[in-house]
């Protein structure tokens, strides 16, 4: 196989030239006014007045901000499939599939051959940082494998098919890396993840796998399928996959995987990046250290606002965009795309850690918020809290959920339930009252308001948690038909009906 990477050079150093004098606040204005006149014809365009807009300030001024359930029932569902003039100009050949963690509520998400080299540079500018990290990197002398879900696609209409986006970027390889992908089409399309796991331990053997990227709990799984196969008591990828040079991951907090990961990929010449895509468009990766923050894609296609978590609501909130945020606030961030999506409200918050340049880091979602008693309690504190807690009784977690037990006729207090998956065996009831403790003592002093519920144990009582064996949330998210890649276990669950079922589900193994 040619090794492409000299080729990846040259264009990574002009590439990072480029990123190097970029004005973020001039390129974001541009993209955002470019977007519009494209649009100004369309139907959205129509109605919002696009042909008169000029800055970012009229365009905040005439576009509210919408979530996915305003964008379908105003404007996609009645054309859909079909959604050419509606909110983009141009055909909307794809649809990427996607459900909601906690709900399990099925979107479809408009993805344009625009958004597919949007996607594209976004991946090209992660082997730019790569290359300029590891100069010495041969990374596309052998073959790229991310983990994910079925590439297989549904038509929906002549010309317009949906499904996972792996399987639609999979379906627009450019075609200097085709050829140079593992595994082949015919393991690609399969939808059953048990059975796809099987076959992909048993297809990658003696590949030469030089990038690998995936969610860190489902690479985890694996890893230990292809250890099994080979006899080993722990993986040992550099007896696997001696030439990996990149190993890619996203989707989840990854702190609590470093650890696990850094001594996966001893031995090997690899290094661990981070990336931010989502289905709405690929947002930012890790271009520095693993602490430095994701940094934003400013020239793609995409244009970002910034709300306040607390505003979001708000009839008129504070709207931010890359010329006036400020760094440690949480920010909801709001995408509007070369898709047709216009100040989306995707859901997930972040915090700016750089302006020069402009990095962030995923603080969590915004209806990822555990308050039932009025705690305010949102992902990032929660992860830190479940560190601290596994810290202290020296184990490693794998997964982990949290929800609220409301009052009884045994106790009149409410509080919250932590199940939490251990990379080995379960730790005593000793160890994860300790372990609970330590996550309360965290979270009471980052977060004033679980403070006051629980001082004096009189609103909130005690958290409890309970360890389930290896393998537990794996085979929950399959009772659930979100086994795979492309399915996250979800962390806060506000759903009663869904947190009940996962209790029952621990209950019925135990």
């Amino acid at each position: 196989m040619l090794n492409a990477t000299s080729i990846a050079r040259l264009y990574a150093r002009r590439r990072l030239r480029k990123l190097a004098r970029m004005d973020p606040a001039d390129v974001q204005q541009r993209q955002l006014l470019g977007l519009v006149g494209r649009a100004a014809r369309t139907e959205f365009g129509r109605d919002h007045d696009f042909s008169n807009i000029r800055s970012v300030t009229e365009y905040q001024k005439r576009v509210p901000l919408r979530r996915y359930e305003d964008f379908n029932e105003k404007y996609w569902k009645k054309s859909f499939p079909d959604l050419r003039g509606v909110s983009w100009p141009g055909a909307v050949p794809f649809f990427a599939v996607t459900s909601g963690t906690t709900t399990g509520r099925t979107k479809y998400i408009p993805c344009t051959h625009e958004m597919v080299s949007s996607n594209t540079v976004a991946g090209l500018d992660l082997i730019c940082h790569h290359l300029s990290n590891r100069p010495e990197s041969r990374v596309l002398g052998g073959k790229s494998f991310m983990l994910g879900g079925s590439t297989d696609l549904v038509q929906e209409a002549k010309g317009i098919r949906s499904g996972d986006l792996s399987g639609i970027m999979s379906a627009n390889l450019p075609w200097w890396f085709r050829g140079r992908t593992f595994p082949p089409d015919d393991l690609t399309q399969i939808t059953d993840w048990e059975e796809k796991m099987t076959r992909l331990v048993a297809a990658i053997e003696g590949e030469d796998i030089r990038l690998l990227g995936g969610t860190p709990s489902w690479l985890l799984l694996f890893f230990d399928q292809i250890a099994q196969a080979h006899g080993d008591a722990r993986p040992e990828l550099a007896k696997y996959f001696p030439n990996l040079e990149l190993l890619i991951h996203g989707g989840v907090d990854f702190k609590p995987y470093r650890h696990r990961f850094e001594s996966l990929i001893a031995g090997t010449p690899a290094e661990l990046r981070e990336v931010y895509p989502a289905s709405e468009g690929f947002i930012g990766m890790a271009d520095a250290g693993p602490e430095d923050g994701l940094r934003l894609m400013l020239d793609n296609g995409l244009f970002y606002e910034f709300v306040p978590v607390e505003e979001l609501d708000a009839d008129r909130p504070t709207r931010r965009w890359v010329g006036t945020v400020q760094t440690g606030i949480n920010y909801a961030i709001v995408l509007t795309t070369c898709a047709g999506l216009w100040s989306y409200v995707v859901g997930d918050t972040v915090e700016f850690v750089s302006l020069d340049p402009l990095r962030v880091k995923i603080t969590g979602r915004t209806s990822y918020m555990l308050s039932a008693f009025g705690e305010h309690l949102i992902a990032s504190e929660l992860e830190a809290a479940i560190r601290d807690g596994a810290a202290a009784i020296g184990a490693e977690i794998t997964d982990w959920s949290v929800g609220a037990i409301h009052a009884d006729n045994e106790d009149s207090r409410g509080g919250h339930l932590y199940v939490v998956e251990f990379a080995n065996a379960p730790p005593s009831e000793a160890r994860m009252t300790h372990f609970a403790k330590t996550v309360d003592t965290a979270l009471s002093k980052t977060n004033e308001d679980y403070e006051a519920h629980r001082s004096g144990d009189f609103g909130m009582r005690m958290p409890d948690a309970i360890a389930v064996p290896p393998g537990t949330f794996a085979a929950w998210m399959k009772s659930r038909g979100q086994l795979g890649g492309q399915h996250k276990v979800p962390r806060i669950i506000n759903d009663t009906e869904m947190f009940d079922g996962l209790r029952e589900f621990v209950a019925a193994r135990t």
